[in-house]
């Protein structure tokens, strides 16, 4: 009668520690990258910015993507952004802008589906 032994645990071999802060830095990076989304332009906002010709720098841009991660923060889904020269629509939820017009247009608008307002 042969008798074999069998081990009341399985030996598992554990992944080496450099493992656990790769997945730490991949996890900081990955959280940073979400944390600065920048905005994408729908195509009727492309299209209605160059219509009317509102040119947005690349610091005001920053600016107003800083802005509404701020304000989606603060459960706002759907912001008005006023700028000095521009009246942007934009959807915090997949920082995406929807529409664009300049601010003497903005004047006499009526705006709905909004639900909150960043004045820059």
């Amino acid at each position: 009668m042969v008798v074999q032994r069998v081990p009341l645990q399985p030996t598992i071999p554990l992944p080496p520690k450099t493992a656990h802060k790769t997945a730490k830095t991949s996890f900081s990076a990955h959280l940073e990258q979400a944390s600065t989304k920048q905005l994408k332009l729908s195509k009727h906002a492309s299209e209605r910015l160059q219509e009317r010709q509102i040119n947005i720098t690349a610091n005001e841009w920053h600016n107003v993507s800083d802005k509404v991660q701020e304000a989606s923060l603060k459960g706002v889904k759907n912001p008005l952004v006023l700028m000095e020269q521009a009246a942007l629509i934009i959807s915090a939820k997949n920082s995406t802008v929807i529409t664009a017009m300049d601010r003497m247009e903005a004047r006499e608008q009526i705006f709905t589906n909004i639900d909150g307002t960043i004045v820059l």
